[in-house]
């Protein structure tokens, strides 16, 4: 892939750079996107998960090697792959969808334990991975809550 190419999945294109609170925006690119997949089929955000982790690391990767920035902030790829994953288990709906993101952007900012640990991870994989680690705590923390009401 060309080096521009790369650095345009890196930052969504221009989601990246939008101010304020880029990863923010890429969070809400990945709702968005998301909600997109989960209608288009069911196994499409699955899919698309895997997909965009391997390719957004390598992306993540490729953009620090260009610019020398250590996870930059217009770097969203990994808001869009982890928002992505506490989507994979709720119900479509607007409460639902609004606790994903809440819950996500709270585990992405704060990095609780195993997210601030992964985020040390050298290189585009370190870039990933906390927020891959970030979305896993939000969805365990949705299914736990879904268990509770008896929606699971």
């Amino acid at each position: 892939m060309s080096p521009h190419l790369l650095s345009a999945i890196a930052t969504i294109g221009p989601v990246g750079f939008l101010r304020p609170a880029p990863g923010t925006w890429g969070s809400l690119a990945g709702v968005v996107s998301g909600v997109a997949l989960i209608t288009l089929a069911p196994f499409a955000l699955e899919l698309a998960i895997i997909l965009l982790a391997i390719i957004g690391t390598r992306a993540a990767n490729a953009y620090q090697q260009q610019t020398g920035k250590k996870d930059a902030s217009e770097v969203v790829v990994d808001e869009v792959v982890g928002q992505w994953i506490p989507l994979l288990i709720i119900p479509m709906t607007p409460v639902w969808i609004l606790a994903a993101f809440v819950l996500f952007r709270f585990f992405d900012i704060t990095k609780l334990g195993p997210i601030g640990m992964a985020e040390k991870w050298p290189g585009g994989f370190g870039v990933m991975a906390d927020d891959v680690v970030a979305g896993a705590a939000a969805a365990i923390i949705l299914i736990v809550v879904q268990i509770g009401l008896g929606v699971w």
